[in-house]
């Protein structure tokens, strides 16, 4: 259909105050179980601000972010944007997420005018089943949900997951066996895409939405070879993406992701973002704390 989609809508839609100063309001439309804004959120609102002081031919290639203080839903969100260059054909823009007074997040953008050249490779896009042949995310949890064996306490978890309204479709291609507590290989697989419609426009515009997807169960690949461990706290110290070809962001894309390294109560992950023609289109990479309880779960069943 032509429903057009609530991150572009509402989740990405920022006012402007001043000529490089940005308002998210307080209403923000999807909050994870943490209580706290979701960071991929915040990187894709600083990414439309960081957009709208580089002319339309600029595109972005990369950007680099940190994420210093926990994000209250409850109040509206300052982006403050700082031109700290603009070149012939590279342009820098430093983008400050500010609540109650203080920086919450920090991100530098660059944005390149296109240049051609034929210094080009890129590795191999996994075979993988498409999208039309698995199941979405919220069609597994109550595949789940039919088994009576469950522990009421994790099907309470599960049907609240499945409650959450978030604004993106997600088909995990090799979802772990949720009554498993064995530790798996730190990679995960997904397609994902924007709910509703986007279109044909400025690439800049699917470029926040991605970053806005890139953030979501990233970091929970770190997590699989340690699933007896109940998860304490998680969360993002740093985010970054390096932009390499058009694509749509309201089309199917796989996301593969990977955790080379946990340790010191963080972990590593890395992700790539396929267009389902082959073409990679985003890599991403992030570090994140996580602490978990010492001693192993119970069983789910």
């Amino acid at each position: 259909g032509d429903l057009r989609s609530v991150l572009i809508t509402s989740v990405l839609n920022l006012e402007r105050l001043e000529v490089d100063l940005f308002r998210c309001g307080g209403q923000h439309y999807w909050v994870p179980a943490t209580q706290h804004l979701f960071g991929g959120q915040i990187v894709g609102q600083a990414l439309v601000a960081a957009a709208h002081a580089v002319s339309r031919d600029e595109q972005v290639h990369s950007l680099h972010c940190y994420f210093v203080r926990t994000g209250d839903p409850k109040v509206p969100v300052l982006y403050e944007v700082e031109r700290t260059r603009t070149g012939k054909s590279f342009s820098v823009r430093s983008v400050k997420a500010i609540q109650h007074g203080k920086p919450i997040f920090t991100c530098q953008a660059s944005f390149q005018l296109s240049q051609g050249s034929p210094v080009q490779h890129q590795f191999t896009m996994p075979t993988v089943p498409p999208p039309e042949e698995l199941l979405t995310q919220e069609e597994l949890i109550q595949k789940f949900l039919q088994n009576p064996n469950v522990a009421e306490g994790y099907r309470k978890r599960l049907i609240k997951i499945q409650a959450q309204d978030v604004p993106i479709d997600i088909k995990p291609v090799n979802p772990p066996d949720i009554f498993s507590s064995e530790p798996q290989e730190p990679k995960q697989l997904f397609w994902v895409r924007a709910r509703g419609y986007i279109g044909e426009t400025d690439m800049k515009v699917h470029c926040c939405v991605a970053a806005y997807i890139s953030d979501y169960a990233f970091l929970g690949t770190a997590l699989l070879p340690h699933r007896q461990y109940r998860v304490k706290f998680m969360v993002s110290l740093d985010h970054s993406m390096w932009f390499h070809a058009p694509f749509r962001a309201d089309h199917w894309m796989l996301y593969e992701c990977e955790s080379p390294w946990a340790g010191g109560c963080r972990g590593l992950v890395q992700g790539r973002l396929w267009r389902r023609d082959g073409v990679l289109a985003v890599t991403c990479a992030q570090e994140g704390v996580i602490r978990v309880e010492q001693t192993p779960t119970q069983s789910k069943l």
